[in-house]
């Protein structure tokens, strides 16, 4: 007797797998391994299961389901000759199906077979090859799910429950003899239609008519609607059977006599190789990463912009979560961006932890305490924080203004937005860039097709060219984004992004670095009460004028402008006019304009002339003819302003709008304590508690680690040996009356240990706390500390065991 006898289940072909591939199944589909299986019985009985097929189903790529569509439609089991003939054709069409291309389906299909069989899908050997009946399910024909081949039943389904009588017309009408049985019938009208030289001289006969009829059937769906009186070239097809009934109103052409229209092939276009990446532009390298650097940094800018604009508290929290509209149209404003533009830098921050909600009851949006110290990190270790959190966020913020499966608004920061999809894409995206000589910038049609072709979508939605399915639509984004982030620049991708894929960070900002414009320390200032930044500016330097004047343009120079309103905001932070006339005399390369120093003094000489506080709130100054002014001016009526004293006068709104009424009268009040001390005010004050950054919703299961699979295997392995071998031998020990195996303490230990060390399982004597003894297989994890952790396969589960409880141990019959 031979000792490669043919497997006859699923189990039976996974038992006959090493470890290796046991594990190549668990990591491929990670969702058979939860909870871990007692035996591979229960394996296979897991891997058929609907909600795990269609996982696996889904991450075939387009050439390996069009190889498992192609064996829902041949008899069960087939051949590796019938499977490659239905890829292929029979070589009979008219030229279309070209030579090379059979050529490339011949060296792909032992490919994507060994894919199916690594999976579970499809197992046996070449000769009787079976896909898993969860699969043929999914994937064969029927009038509420056609099959994404397009074919329809076969002669022999169609016509189940057809009447004999019925059955003999249609024989007579194709000039076949009459049969003594339904059976024979359809036998004989299989032939007749899988045979090319008769079905040929059938059709030769047919009306241009019904032919037109089989050309519209043929690819796909082959289900057509009939009246009660069909057309002359209707009623032909069905009366030789070429259109079988299905229902009063519905027939179908039969797969037999589709695949002979199709010259044999269940595919109209077998896609055994990936579609290349084209390009559509080569740039220098140099030019490349001169520019995603130049990105970078504005990134880095913008996000810290963005967060000093929410420092001391940012827009409020929407009740259902997230930034209002009006919110994010104000801070698109303030970033001088489009509101998708400005939504993807909110995501950006939020995702790489330097923004979140304060959590308080008027809760609003904020910096981080992470913020401060990110803030304080070189700019290129910012961008690579920054890049790190984008690359695995799956939060995506190009669905910001779309609506849910409900139709509400998702909003930016709002939930609602996670994709879980998105970090794969997009490291799937980078990576064929990364395949692409360096300065090569990709064609985004080409990518799509090439991520179809990996990740086909199954319904109708997997049409060619269809870029509304979510996978196409993250892929897009990660290519604007990646623009916007500079992990590439004109559209290649960045050496510094390479570094950071393959790397790491370290290797990333080390390779930005010298890309980066250096900061300065000097500004140039003008008459017109500007000042010009040639370049970023050192952080001190930048806080500093950035609360001293606002900024009027940006770009490659950045232009601030000194205003009243600026000077003052300066003055309100706690400096003085001489700290101001220094700071600028030591950070100007020109000398300081005049006009810049009479408006400090101006606004400094007026500056805390008013003092605010809180009575509700009240003015007081010593200039008796300034309170008088007020008092006297039309535009203070809404303050509700008395005088208390000759110097005071009291106000019934609070002292911030006091602060803002008088400051719009053109005024230069400053807020007092109670101490009648000036307050000041600093931005930046407001920050969250500590927050984490939102973790990623993943995908799925997680791939399990090298550990954890050779820790499944062991168990599943000794589960099996357990539930098929054991009993030969100790079907007595395991009956309830049998002897407990008995061993020294010594022994015991030695053997646990043992069978830790090679993954085998052992028979076990135990006693619990209650005195009641029983046997068990483990097989054992770790030994220590006096307790052995194993995986029992008697209870299904991972257990501890004190060893002075187990009476013994013995190994398992072989």
């Amino acid at each position: 007797m031979g000792t490669t006898t043919p497997p006859r289940t699923l189990a039976e072909a996974l038992r006959a797998r090493d470890d290796e591939s046991l594990a190549g199944l668990l990591r491929a589909r990670p969702d058979l391994l939860s909870p871990v299986p007692g035996d591979i019985t229960q394996l296979a009985t897991r891997a058929g299961t609907r909600a795990s097929v269609v996982r696996a189903l889904e991450h075939l790529d387009r050439f390996a389901l069009q190889t498992a569509e192609a064996l829902a439609v041949t008899p069960d089991p087939a051949p590796y000759a019938t499977l490659l003939s239905l890829l292929t054709g029979d070589g009979q069409d008219d030229g279309e199906h070209r030579d090379d291309a059979g050529a490339a389906i011949t060296a792909a299909l032992p490919g994507a077979l060994a894919t199916l069989r690594e999976q579970a899908l499809v197992w046996g050997e070449d000769d009787r090859l079976r896909l898993v009946r969860t699969a043929r399910e999914l994937l064969s024909p029927s009038p509420q799910h056609p099959s994404p081949t397009g074919l329809g039943p076969t002669v022999a389904e169609a016509t189940a429950g057809m009447s004999p009588g019925r059955l003999q017309e249609i024989l007579a009408a194709a000039g076949l003899p009459a049969t003594h049985d339904p059976v024979s019938a359809v036998t004989a009208l299989t032939a007749l239609f899988t045979d090319r030289t008769r079905m040929g001289e059938l059709l030769d006969t047919a009306p241009m008519e019904a032919l037109a009829v089989l050309d519209r059937l043929v690819w796909g769906p082959p289900y057509g609607e009939v009246t009660p009186n069909p057309t002359p070239p209707v009623r032909w097809l069905r009366d030789r059977g070429l259109l079988l009934p299905v229902s009063t109103r519905t027939v179908v052409l039969p797969r037999e006599a589709a695949l002979h229209l199709r010259a044999g092939r269940a595919h109209r276009v077998p896609e055994p190789r990936p579609p290349a990446v084209a390009a559509v532009a080569e740039r220098d390298p140099q030019a490349v990463d001169s520019a995603a650097a130049g990105q970078a940094f504005l990134a880095v800018a913008t996000v810290e912009e963005l967060l000093k604009a929410w420092n001391g508290g940012g827009p409020t929290v929407l009740r259902a979560g997230g930034l209002s509209v009006r919110e994010l149209r104000k801070t698109a404003a303030a970033l001088d961006v489009s509101e998708p533009v400005a939504a993807f830098w909110v995501e950006l921050a939020y995702a790489a932890g330097l923004l979140a909600s304060d959590g308080e009851a008027d809760e609003r949006y904020a910096p981080t305490p992470a913020y401060d110290e990110w803030a304080e990190l070189p700019a290129q270790d910012r961008w690579v924080a920054l890049a790190t959190a984008w690359l695995t966020a799956t939060r995506a913020s190009g669905l910001v203004g779309g609506q849910d499966a409900k139709g509400r608004a998702l909003s930016a920061l709002g939930p609602d937005l996670d994709r879980s999809a998105a970090p794969e894409v997009r490291h799937r995206v980078l990576a064929l860039l990364a395949e692409l000589p360096a300065g090569t910038a990709p064609d985004p049609e080409t990518v799509l097709a090439r991520l179809r072709w990996e990740r086909p979508l199954r319904g109708t939605a997997a049409t060619a060219g269809d870029a509304t399915d979510l996978r196409s639509r993250i892929a897009l984004w990660t290519l604007t984004e990646s623009e916007f982030l500079g992990i590439t620049g004109r559209g290649a991708l960045a050496s510094q992004t390479r570094a950071l894929l393959t790397g790491g960070p370290a290797e990333a900002a080390a390779r930005l670095a010298p890309l980066l414009p250096e900061p300065l320390d000097h500004v140039l200032l003008q008459a017109d009460l500007t000042a010009v930044a040639p370049g970023p500016l050192e952080r001190p330097l930048a806080e500093v004028l950035g609360a001293l004047a606002d900024i009027e343009s940006k770009g490659g120079a950045t232009v601030y402008r000194f205003t009243p309103g600026s000077v003052r905001r300066a003055l309100d932070a706690g400096q003085t006019a001489a700290d101001l006339h220094a700071f600028l005399a030591a950070h100007s390369r020109t000398p300081v304009p005049q006009p810049l120093s009479y408006l400090i003094d101006d606004v400094a000489r007026r500056h805390g002339h008013l003092r605010i506080g809180a009575a509700s709130s009240y003015v007081r100054c010593d200039d008796e003819a300034v309170l008088n002014e007020i008092l006297a001016d039309k535009r203070s009526a809404a303050l509700r302003l008395r005088r208390l004293a000759p110097t005071v006068l009291a106000a019934r709104t609070d002292p911030a709008a006091l602060l803002d009424g008088l400051r719009d009268m053109g005024y230069a009040p400053a807020a007092e304590s109670a101490d009648g001390d000036v307050l000041i005010t600093r931005a930046g004050a407001h920050r969250t508690p500590p927050r984490s950054a939102p973790v990623p919703v993943p995908e799925g299961p997680p791939v399990p680690d090298p550990t954890l699979l050779g820790a499944a295997v062991r168990a599943i392995r000794a589960g099996d040996t357990a539930a098929t071998v054991v009993h030969k031998d100790a079907e007595a020990a395991a009956s309830p009356g049998g002897p407990l195996p008995r061993t020294t303490p010594a022994e015991t230990l030695v053997t646990v240990q043992a069978a830790a060390m090679t993954g085998s399982a052992v028979w076990i004597g135990y006693v619990n706390a209650e005195g009641t003894a029983s046997q068990r297989v483990i097989a054992p994890v770790r030994v220590e500390g006096g307790f052995v952790t194993a995986y029992d396969h008697t209870a299904d589960e991972v257990r501890t065991y004190p060893l002075h409880r187990i009476t013994g141990v013995a190994e398992l019959a072989e």
